[in-house]
């Protein structure tokens, strides 16, 4: 059975998305494919399980058949490492790992495995993904972000460290690269990693949308109450604003694709946010959400006017500048919800990346 470790030079370079892609890819071909990752260190609870979340999507996406806990056997919790520290089992969880391969591999022609992060994270409760690829026998691919140094630096860092545990790199994709510069790094990288015995497998250019939050993410991660708009809250979110202006300075801004960040008792503010849905033609002129900060709740008659919007309301304790700050950081993640990213990504890697190279250097490692 081929099989194949999709690591990254950093976190959230699109391990997963190049996963995604491959995955899809490869079921196009009429291979019978299956995932897993055996390490999770984002989680949510399904059925009162702590799994991957990377896992959960793919699952779905991908229609695979394995159990959820097949696919997402080591869920890294609040206190796994200190626990970890305290009373060390490597070997439970390699045998956690080795049942879980075994059975989301059970039919399959092809395993794609998903690490988290670069070739050492894990080594301090010993799961590095160096040593769980060397475990699985399996070659990896490494993704790294757009650029033509940088990624040829990291590159040749985590292939030492893989390397050292035995485990060959079968190539790199280099991910969101700009799109205007999509020849000169496919070009440059490709020539430079040549220099140094690495397959180039493919750049894919930058997609907006697939690093756009969905304001159900914003939701989930601010912990507000929302006020209005369940039907919308997959809506992306392409800018934010922050309330801070006169309406008439606000209504230059607001329009598709915006979040507007609003203290509660900016009445004028939330009416010309509003005014943005009511006076175009369905969800064409809205915002994607508006964001009420300082826990202040609008009055009954401005809820009466919200409630005859599309327009997701979210309220929330913080103030503007610190709710803003967390919009920006927000680490976006595909959802299963969000079916134009996930075939956006699809797509993309289909397109983009040599799938066929992957395969026939997908063969398990021998000894």
């Amino acid at each position: 059975m081929k099989r194949v470790f999709i690591a990254a030079t950093q976190q959230n370079e699109g391990k997963t998305t190049v996963a995604l892609g491959l995955i899809s890819a490869l079921q196009n071909r009429g291979m019978a494919v299956g995932f897993i990752k055996p390490v999770g260190q984002r989680y949510q609870e399904v059925r009162g399980m702590k799994l991957d979340e990377d896992a959960v999507l793919i699952a779905e996406a991908a229609h695979l058949d394995a159990e959820l806990t097949a696919m997402s056997p080591v869920a890294v919790e609040a206190r796994f490492t200190r626990d970890y520290i305290d009373h060390p089992v490597p070997n439970d969880l390699l045998q956690r790992i080795d049942a879980a391969f075994e059975a989301a591999s059970r039919d399959k022609e092809f395993m794609v495995i998903e690490g988290t992060g670069h070739a050492g994270v894990g080594s301090c409760f010993d799961m590095s993904n160096a040593r769980v690829a060397r475990h699985l026998k399996t070659g990896v691919v490494l993704v790294s972000g757009g650029g033509i140094g940088r990624p040829i630096d990291e590159i040749m860092l985590n292939r030492s460290l893989f390397e050292a545990s035995g485990v060959p790199l079968i190539g790199a994709v280099i991910n969101r690269a700009l799109p205007e510069k999509l020849e000169m790094v496919r070009d440059y990288v490709g020539r430079g990693l040549a220099r140094l015995g690495v397959p180039l497998l493919g750049v894919v250019p930058l997609r907006p949308k697939l690093a756009s939050p969905t304001v159900r993410q914003v939701l989930s991660e601010l912990k507000g109450e929302l006020l209005n708009g369940a039907e919308f809250l997959d809506e992306s979110i392409e800018r934010s604003i922050v309330g801070a202006m006169t309406p008439h300075n606000a209504l230059s801004y607001l329009g598709r694709g915006v979040l507007a960040i609003l203290p509660g008792d900016r009445e004028d503010l939330i009416l010309a946010a509003m005014s943005s849905c009511l006076v175009g033609v369905g969800k064409a002129y809205c915002v994607a959400g508006i964001v009420l900060t300082g826990n202040i709740r609008p009055h009954a008659t401005i809820m009466r006017l919200i409630k005859r919007t599309q327009i997701p309301v979210i309220l929330v304790e913080g103030d503007s500048y610190l709710t803003a700050s967390a919009v920006h950081d927000l680490t976006v993640k595909i959802q299963p919800t969000d079916g134009e990213k996930i075939h956006l990504a699809q797509r993309l890697i289909d397109k983009y990346v040599d799938v066929d190279a992957i395969v026939g250097a997908a063969d398990p490692l021998v000894g």
